[in-house]
């Protein structure tokens, strides 16, 4: 390990034991992510998803640093991203069992918001199909797009405040790429169940899991964006 390695780690350490040694302060983050959901979402993927990059980033180059990565517009990016996730696991959450209700499972919704059960994993694995098989491609494309965009202007802000040129990115992407990897592989062998977790914890819980994981959507894509 370098030394940049023990400097992330203790960074880390920094920002979340307060939340598990000091319990006033995790009370004001379960109020606060309780009256602004949104808010904690952005911040949660802006500071996590961001890291996974810089990690996905040392895995490839060895280095958390490159010019021209753009960590604060990458920040940005995500948080964004989480607002949009964030916003999508309630839909989701909400419409899938109703869904499944019309379709003949009477009580989806109950069975949903109720104890750990066989049909609560079920519902569960639902929701986690339906939200990562419609919003996940979107999601991650926009991703790349966004990613794309910021290399192209430097990993500067004032070249993040640009417009986005979608035509010409979307062309140029590796599609092949984005196809037999990031949606073949890691929707159905991680996401689905990942999220089906995910969907299993309490309602307050899932945005943070969801940030969480997103330190690993973080490495693959990074990793996919240098594939060869």
């Amino acid at each position: 390990m370098k030394r940049s390695d023990f400097v992330l780690i203790a960074c880390i350490v920094i920002v979340f034991l307060p939340f598990f040694v000091c319990e006033p302060v995790y009370d004001f983050y379960k109020s606060f992510n309780a009256s602004h959901g949104m808010i904690t979402a952005f911040i949660k993927f802006a500071l996590l998803s961001t890291t996974g990059e810089l990690i996905g980033l040392r895995i490839v180059t060895g280095s958390y640093l490159k010019k021209g990565f753009g960590i604060l517009p990458r920040a940005i990016v995500w948080g964004v991203l989480g607002v949009c996730i964030n916003a999508a696991m309630i839909v989701f959450s909400g419409g899938v069992p109703v869904f499944l209700q019309y379709m003949g499972m009477a009580d989806a919704p109950a069975v949903f918001a109720g104890d750990l059960s066989w049909g609560k994993l079920f519902v569960a694995f639902c929701v986690s199909v339906f939200m990562n098989s419609f919003f996940g491609p979107v999601f991650m494309t926009f991703h790349k797009i966004t990613d794309a965009h910021i290399l192209a202007g430097g990993g500067t802000l004032a070249g993040f405040f640009r417009p986005i040129r979608m035509g010409e990115i979307m062309s140029s992407l590796n599609w092949k790429v984005q196809w037999d990897f990031v949606f073949k592989k890691t929707i159905p062998l991680f996401w689905f169940p990942a999220h089906t977790v995910t969907f299993l914890l309490p309602g307050d819980m899932r945005t943070l899991c969801a940030a969480l994981l997103g330190v690993a959507l973080g490495i693959l894509l990074a990793v996919a964006a240098r594939k060869k």
